[in-house]
C-alpha cells in the first residue's frame, strides 16, 4: 500500500467516525484512485454508499473487499449491516455469526447479531447474544439497554428492571435508557416511577417526540389531564406525523367529554399512519360520549356510531388494515354504548363479529385435555379490590366445589393489592404479568380449560381481546358489564332470574342462563365510616343519587325538579365524575336546564360532591333520607353495599337487565313497596318518602330486618356448577 493511499484512507476513516459521510466518501475514492484494490477503502466506501441509499452497490464493494482479504471480521460485520438495510435478515445473521466466529470477544459484533436475531423474532437467541456481549463489555450501557428491551418481549420483569437500572447507572445521561425504562414502567402501571424516568429522558433529549408521548401517559393515568394534554401536544409539535401522540390525545379528550376534538385527533393519527389499528378502533368508539347534552344527541351519536362501525367493517376487508385492527382489539371497546338505553344486540353483533373475524387468523385451537376435575379458567383484569372482584370473583373463588372443579385464575390487569394475593391463594393456578396478547393467548390455551368464565367483557382490554377467541369448549360471560358481547365465541350469558325481564333472551347473542336469586354470592362490607354529606338544615329532605354520571340519561332529568316541586325545600346529592371536571360541569348544566323548565334554580336544590372512598360514600348515603336509583341503569354493588345503612330506596325497573338490579335486590329481601311501576309512580314514591317520615322509617326498618337475605347465598354458585357440568356434556 502506498503512503498516500494509507493517509487518505486514515483520514476517510476519521471522517466516517465523526459522521461526515461525504468527506469520507471523497477520500475513499481518492484512495482507490491511487490503489484500486485497496481492501479497506473498498470496505469503507461500500459501507458509506449503502448508508447513503445505495445498499446493493455498497454490498458489491464490501464483497469485493472480502474476496481480496478473506477472514476479516469487520467486513462480515459491515456486510451484515447492509443486508439489514435491504431487509435480508437471515443473511445478516449469517454474516454476523461469521464475524463473531472470527472475533468471539467482540461485544459490538455480538450486540449486532443479537439485534438482527431480534428483528427476526428469535428473542431467546437474541437474549443469549446480548448476554454474551454484556460479558465481553459490561461497561457498555447500550448493550444492557438492548438486553432489557428484549427481555421485556419475553416477559422477565425482574431481569428487565435490573438491566435498565444497570444501563442508567453506567450512563446517567443515556436518554434512550431512561425512555425505555419509563416505557416499561408505564406498561406496569408504576406511574410515579415512570414519570420520573421519562422526565429525565426528555430533559436529556428534548426533541424526542416518542418520549414526550409516553410521558403524557403518567399524568393522564393519575388524573392530571392538563399536564398530559400538554405533553401530547408538545410531541405533535415536534413530530406532526407521530400517530401515537394523536391517538393518545384523542383518548384523553374523549375521557374529558370533548368528543368531537377526540374524533379529530384519531383522524389525524390515521392520516399519519393508516395502519394504526388502535386509532381505527378509537375513532369508532369515540362516537359514544360519556354524557349527552339532550335526548336528540343520544339518537345522533348512536347513528354516527353505527356508521363508524360500518366504515370499520369495510376497512378491515383490506388485509393490512385487518391485521392492524386485530393487533389492537381490546384497546377501545364499546363500553358506553349500553348507557344509551337501547337494545344493543344489533350493534354488538356487528362489533363482535368484526372482532372475532380479524382475530381468527391468529387463533389457537381450544385445548381440552381430560382430567379428574373440570378445569375452570377465570379471566379478569380485576383480581383486586374492585366491584368485579366483590360481585363475582370472590364468590366464585371461595364457593366453587374444589373436589369437582380446578380453578385457574388469569389476572390480565396491571394493578394488584391484598385482594390479588388472596385471589391467588384461592386458585389452583394463578397467572399474571404476561408481556403481550400472544403470551396471554398461549397461557390460556396451554392451561387447556374446559370452561372459561369472564365476569365482564367490555371493561378490561385484555379480557375483551381474549373473549373474542375460542380458547375453551365452553365460554361464559357474567353481568359485570351487563350487555351482550355480540361475540360468536361467547356461548352463555350468566345472569339473574330476579333481574331479567320475561323477554330477556332477546337481549343477548349468547344463550341466557338465569341463575337463581341475584345470581351472585355476595359478602357485605363492614359498617360505613368517615364524614357524611355536607351540612344541610334540619328538616330538609335529602335525596341521595350517587351513581356514575354516565348512567344519567337526559330523558330522566325532569325527575329531580318534579320531586322538588312537590316536596318543596329539599336537596339532591350527586357525585362528580372522577376523571373530568368538564363532564361534571356538563351534568350541572343539564340539571340547570331541567330545573329552569320548572321555574326552579338548580343551584338551590343540587349538591355535587367530589368522588370519595367507599366508606365515605356509604356514610354519605346513610345520612340521606331517600336514595334515588337511576332509571335505565340501576345500582348493583352500590345498592348491595348501601343496605348497610338501611336505606329507603326508590327504583323503577327498566326494560333491560341493567336497569333492574336494585329492584331484584329489594325483591330478594322482600321489601317491594318502593319498586315503581312507571316514571310517574317513581316520582310519587320519592315524594312520599321525602314527606312521610313514618312511612320512610317503616321502609328502613323493613330493610334492616330482611337485608341479610341478599348476602352469602350459595344457591347461584351451586346452580352454576350444575349448569357447567351440563354444558360440557352438551
Amino acid at each position: 500500500m502506498c503512503n498516500g493511499a494509507a493517509l487518505s484512507f486514515a483520514a476517510a476513516f476519521a471522517h466516517l467516525e465523526a459522521g461526515r459521510l461525504n468527506e469520507a466518501r471523497t477520500l475513499c475514492c481518492a484512495t482507490l484512485t491511487r490503489d484500486p484494490n485497496h481492501p479497506e477503502a473498498l470496505h469503507l466506501l461500500g459501507l458509506i454508499v449503502a448508508q447513503q441509499g445505495e445498499p446493493e452497490a455498497g454490498a458489491a464493494m464490501i464483497q469485493r473487499a472480502m474476496a481480496l482479504t478473506p477472514g476479516r471480521a469487520p467486513h462480515h460485520n459491515s456486510l451484515a449491516l447492509v443486508w439489514r438495510l435491504l431487509g435480508r435478515h437471515d443473511g445478516a445473521v449469517r454474516e454476523y455469526r461469521a464475524a463473531a466466529a472470527l472475533r468471539p470477544g467482540s461485544a459490538e459484533i455480538h450486540n449486532n447479531l443479537a439485534t438482527a436475531l431480534r428483528d427476526l423474532g428469535r428473542h431467546r437467541e437474541a437474549v443469549e447474544e446480548y448476554r454474551h456481549a454484556a460479558s465481553c463489555a459490561p461497561e457498555r450501557a447500550e448493550i444492557w439497554c438492548n438486553l432489557a428491551s428484549t427481555l421485556d418481549i419475553q416477559g422477565d420483569p425482574p431481569d428487565v428492571e435490573a438491566c435498565f437500572r444497570r444501563a442508567i447507572a453506567l450512563r446517567p445521561d443515556y436518554a434512550a435508557a431512561h425512555a425505555g425504562f419509563g416505557r416499561w414502567l408505564i406498561a406496569r402501571g408504576r406511574w410515579v416511577e415512570a414519570e420520573a424516568c421519562l422526565r429525565e429522558a426528555v430533559r436529556l433529549a428534548p426533541d424526542d417526540a416518542a418520549a414526550w408521548t409516553n410521558l403524557g401517559i403518567a399524568p393522564q393515568e393519575t388524573g392530571r389531564a392538563a399536564e398530559a394534554e400538554a405533553c401530547y401536544r408538545h410531541a405533535i409539535a415536534l413530530d406532526p406525523g407521530r400517530a401515537d401522540a394523536h391517538h393518545n390525545l384523542g383518548c384523553l379528550l374523549a375521557a374529558d367529554g370533548r368528543t368531537d376534538e377526540a374524533i379529530a385527533c384519531h383522524e389525524a393519527a390515521l392520516i399519519a399512519d393508516p395502519l394504526h389499528g388502535a386509532a381505527r378502533l378509537a375513532l369508532c368508539m369515540a362516537e359514544l360520549p360519556i354524557l349527552y347534552r339532550d335526548d336528540a344527541e343520544v339518537d345522533e351519536r348512536r347513528a354516527r356510531y353505527l356508521k363508524a362501525l360500518d366504515r370499520l367493517e369495510t376497512a378491515v376487508t383490506e388485509p393490512p388494515i385487518a391485521a392492524a385492527v386485530a393487533a389492537a382489539i381490546g384497546t377501545s371497546q364499546p363500553f358506553f354504548l349500553p348507557y344509551q338505553g337501547e337494545n344493543d344486540v344489533a350493534p354488538q353483533t356487528l362489533y363482535g363479529r368484526l372482532a372475532c373475524r380479524v382475530l381468527a387468523a391468529s387463533a389457537l385451537p381450544a385445548r381440552s385435555e381430560p382430567g379428574k376435575r373440570i378445569r375452570v379458567g377465570i379471566v379478569s383484569g380485576f383480581f383486586q379490590d374492585h366491584t368485579i372482584f366483590r360481585l363475582f370473583l370472590e364468590g366464585w373463588l371461595t364457593q366453587i366445589d374444589r373436589r369437582r372443579f380446578e380453578v385457574i385464575g388469569f389476572h390480565t390487569g396491571r394493578g394488584s393489592d391484598a385482594e390479588t394475593a388472596r385471589a391467588a391463594s384461592w386458585c389452583d393456578r394463578f397467572t399474571r404479568d404476561l408481556p403481550s396478547a400472544a403470551a396471554w393467548r398461549e397461557a390460556v390455551s396451554e392451561a387447556a380449560p374446559h370452561v372459561l368464565l369472564y365476569p365482564e367483557v367490555g371493561m378490561d382490554p385484555m379480557s375483551g381481546r381474549l373473549a373474542a377467541q375460542r380458547l375453551a369448549p365452553v365460554q361464559c360471560v357474567a353481568w359485570g358489564h351487563p350487555v351482550t358481547t355480540g361475540f360468536p365465541t361467547m356461548d352463555y350469558f350468566l345472569s339473574s332470574e330476579l333481574m331479567e325481564p320475561p323477554d330477556g333472551d332477546a337481549h343477548y347473542t349468547e344463550r341466557l342462563i338465569r341463575l337463581p336469586g341475584l345470581g351472585v354470592y355476595y359478602v357485605p362490607d363492614g359498617q360505613p365510616s368517615g364524614r357524611a354529606a355536607p351540612h344541610i338544615a334540619p328538616g330538609v329532605p335529602v335525596y341521595w343519587s350517587g351513581q356514575a354520571l354516565y348512567k344519567y340519561l337526559p330523558q330522566y332529568d325532569a325527575i329531580f325538579p318534579r320531586i322538588a316541586t312537590a316536596v318543596g325545600d329539599c336537596r339532591f346529592v350527586f357525585i362528580g365524575f372522577a376523571k373530568s371536571q368538564a363532564v361534571t360541569d356538563a351534568f350541572r348544566a343539564r340539571l340547570a336546564r331541567a330545573f329552569a323548565t320548572f321555574g326552579l334554580d338548580a343551584d338551590r336544590y343540587c349538591v355535587v360532591l367530589p368522588p370519595m372512598p367507599q366508606e365515605q360514600f356509604l356514610a354519605a348515603a346513610g345520612a340521606a333520607d331517600v336514595i334515588l336509583d337511576t332509571p335505565g341503569w340501576s345500582g348493583g354493588r352500590s345498592t348491595l353495599d348501601c343496605l348497610a345503612v338501611n336505606p329507603a330506596i326508590v327504583t323503577w325497573p327498566g326494560p333491560f337487565m341493567r336497569g333492574r338490579h336494585t329492584a331484584a335486590i329489594l325483591r330478594q329481601i322482600g321489601c317491594e313497596e318502593t319498586i315503581a311501576e312507571s316514571l310517574d309512580h317513581y316520582v310519587d314514591i320519592a315524594v312520599r318518602l321525602g314527606r312521610d317520615t313514618a312511612w320512610r322509617d317503616c321502609v328502613r326498618g323493613s330493610v334492616e330486618q330482611h337485608k341479610y337475605r341478599a348476602f352469602r347465598d350459595d344457591g347461584p354458585v351451586r346452580a352454576l356448577e350444575m349448569f357447567l357440568v351440563g354444558a360440557l356434556k352438551r
